[in-house]
This record gives C-alpha cells, structure tokens and sequence, in this order.
C-alpha cells in the first residue's frame, strides 16, 4: 500500500487503520511504503507505474484532485494510469496552528498580522497542491490575505518546524496536532470544518472566527493501476465497506476526526469529477 505522504501523518494512519481489518481474512501482509513528497504525486506515479496484479494500490487524499492544476506535466494520468477503487472515508477539517510566540490569539488578530505585513507569515503542506496547501490557499483568499508557502515532505516535518519557529503556521488535519495542543507545543485557533469537533470543543470554525464562508474538507480514497482485475477492485471495495462498520475501526476512524464511507468505485470517481469541475 504505498501512501504518498510521509509516515505519521493522517493519510499513513488511515491507512493502517483500514490495512489492520480489511487483511484479517486474505492471508496477506501488507507492507506500507511511505513515499513523501511532489504533494503525493510521487507516490500516485509508482502506483500508477506498477503492474495491475492486485499487489500494489494507492491510499490518496482529497489532494488526489488538485495534482493536474498544480503540475502541468504529470509523470501520470489520473484518468487512464489509475482506477478508483472506494471512498474510504471523510474528515473534520484542518486546525489552522501557529508558533506559540507568534503575537496572536484570535483568527481576527492573525488576519490583522497578516494584512500588516503580506508575504511574511510562511506557512507549511506536505507539498505543492497537497490538501494543507489548498486549506492554507482557500483560507488566504477567503480572508483577503498573502502568505509565503513552504513545502515539506511530510506533516510531522512541517509541525516541527512551526513548533521550533522556523515557520509560522499551518493546516494539519485536525487529530495529527491533538497531543501538540493539548502540550501548549502549537496554538490553535480554528478548525477548516463546518461544525466544531468534539475533541475540541472550544476551538471555533474558521467560518465563526470571521472568515466567512469558509470551509475546506478532505477524504481518502483507494486506486488500483488501471487494468487490475475487476475481482480485486470489487474484493477490497467490499472488505472496507465491512470494515468502515466495524466497532473498533469506527472508534479508531473517530478519534482520528473521521467518519467511515466505504463507497463504490463510481461514487469516488464522481468526487473527483465534482472537483475537477
């Protein structure tokens, strides 16, 4: 299962979440390769690459959609290279998290920061077109702001770096930060949802913090290269259907700020469709 993203982060638990229950019955280990960088599009591209025997898939995320607005020459078709296999499952949102020394405690003051000095405040992602580089976009446009991107390789890289100030902020999805802030390492001051999250109940929505309007959410979906046999793509669409219901993987998926979908392979195609457009 090769998962684009750098491990530790939200994508690489998703995916050892679903790999623990779906591989129970098939008698088969699944070996993760974490393949960090270009935003997921290096990951996507073995994927896309690799012979269609049903022994290679890819876990992406909702940036999935973004890589052909982001990168004129991909090494990879989407459409053509990969098959959709299940819309895994759908998130909270993001939590816009700061440098604790940095002199803001509300959304509104960050915004007045900003707008003071455009350009300076330096966010991160886990790459070009990665989802937390399309929150922290979204989230500049929306609040009539201008903010230098840095791209990492991965999350965990990313929060180290604002914890130790060598960045300002970004917009990791929400339960990767949860232990950070709770230890006061990062300050949170809003969620990218359109409802406030239990396990943080206190931390307003962007869209109630004064952006208004804004909202960005994200899933995870599973592909095959194309040409992989129909029996295999329905095969693991049905484990994780099965899975996605499960008591223990419904309280995993949920203290990971997710709620289990298990869809057919056209309803994830339809998303992507819907986003392209």
């Amino acid at each position: 299962m090769v998962i684009p993203y750098a491990a530790g982060g939200g994508p690489d638990v998703v995916a050892r979440i679903i790999a623990d229950k779906i591989t129970s019955g098939w008698n088969q280990n699944v070996v993760f390769d974490n393949r960090g960088g270009g935003g997921g599009v290096i990951g996507a591209s073995i994927v896309a690459k690799a012979a269609p025997d049903g022994y290679t898939i890819l876990l992406h995320t909702a940036a999935y959609s973004s890589m052909p607005f982001f990168y004129k020459n991909l090494p990879y078709d989407p459409v053509r290279d990969l098959m959709p296999v299940t819309l895994v499952a759908k998130n909270v949102g993001y939590v816009l998290i700061v440098n604790p020394r940095l002199p803001v405690k509300t959304v509104k003051e960050f915004i007045a920061l900003a707008a003071a000095a455009p350009g300076k405040l330096n966010f991160g992602s886990a790459g070009v077109g990665s989802v937390g580089h399309l929150a922290a976009e979204l989230f500049a446009y929306t609040a009539k702001i201008k903010m230098t991107h840095v791209p990492y390789t991965g999350i965990p890289a990313m929060i180290s770096d604002i914890i130790g100030g060598q960045i300002d902020l970004g917009f990791p999805a929400a339960p990767s930060a949860m232990a950070l802030i709770n230890a006061g390492r990062v300050q949170v001051l809003g969620l990218s949802g359109e409802k406030r999250w239990a396990n943080l109940p206190n931390v307003p929505t962007l869209d109630e913090a004064g952006v208004k309007g804004y909202k960005f959410l994200s899933w995870y979906g599973l592909w095959f290269p194309v040409g992989t046999s129909t029996a295999y793509v329905q095969r693991v669409r049905n484990d994780v259907a099965v899975a996605v219901k499960d008591p223990v993987v419904r309280k995993r998926l949920d203290e990971q700020g997710l709620d289990g979908i298990g869809s057919t392979p056209q309803e994830l195609a339809r998303v992507v469709n819907e986003e392209w457009r």
